[in-house]
Order: C-alpha cells, then sequence, then structure tokens
C-alpha cells in the first residue's frame, strides 16, 4: 500500500486536562499517514486521483479548534475518524505531540500514535457541522 505522510502540522490548542493547561493554551505538533493506492496519481500527474495533503492540514487545523480535547487520544481519534469519512483512504495513522508536556520534570515530548482503517471506522464520530439523526 501507498502512503502520503504530511509531519508536522504546528497549531496552537488549549487542550489538556488541568484548567491551567486550558486556559493558557501551547502548540501541538501532528503528524498524519494515510494508505490509499497512488498509481493513477503518479501515472496521470492528477491531483484528483490522490489526497490533496493542504486539505488534510486545513482539518486538522479546524479539528484542532473544534476542541478543546482533555486527551491527546480524543484529539488523535476525532483526526483518524474525520479523515476516514472524508478521504478516500485506506488506513490512517495519526500522531499528535505535546512538546514539554506539565509534568513536573523536562520532557521533550508527550505522544500518541493510533492507527486505524476504514473498516474499523467509528460511525459515532461526525464530520464537523454535522448533526445527529
Amino acid at each position: 500500500m501507498d502512503r502520503i505522510r504530511v509531519l508536522g502540522i504546528e497549531v496552537y490548542g488549549h487542550h489538556g486536562v488541568t484548567p491551567e493547561e486550558r486556559a493558557v493554551g501551547r502548540p501541538f505538533v501532528i503528524d498524519v499517514e494515510v494508505a490509499l493506492d497512488l498509481q493513477a496519481a503518479g501515472r496521470g500527474d492528477d491531483l484528483t486521483a490522490t489526497v490533496d495533503y493542504a486539505a488534510v492540514c486545513s482539518l486538522v487545523a479546524d479539528l484542532n479548534d473544534a476542541g478543546p480535547y482533555h486527551l491527546l487520544e480524543a484529539f488523535a481519534e476525532r483526526v483518524a475518524n474525520e479523515v476516514l469519512t472524508r478521504f478516500p483512504v485506506q488506513e490512517v495513522t495519526v500522531r499528535v505531540r505535546k512538546p514539554h508536556p506539565p509534568v513536573g520534570m523536562v520532557v521533550q515530548a508527550a505522544e500518541v500514535e493510533i492507527t486505524r482503517a476504514a473498516e474499523r471506522h467509528h460511525p459515532e464520530f461526525r464530520p464537523l457541522g454535522q448533526t445527529g439523526g
């Protein structure tokens, strides 16, 4: 399976468990990797036959703004489910990093990585702007 990786998407969010983290905010860094067949895009040099990584970046920014999330896991899960909903991919891996987390000592980053496949897509997560029904 072919892959597209968008690495180091930087956003500023008010995510975290403590009220202080949520009030002050901090940068977060997100990586998104999608698996799909890229043969048609490569042969035809055709953007419509692939995933536009600018659209992936925009989606991550929108989901960041839709927060806050208490857990990195929740942010990553939302990104993964939205990517599976919006793009014709077979699998997505999402990494969400919190640089220098407030844990009482020097830590470079805390990171969560999740991988979800299209057939395991969680329909309870709806695209932004859609409500239940």
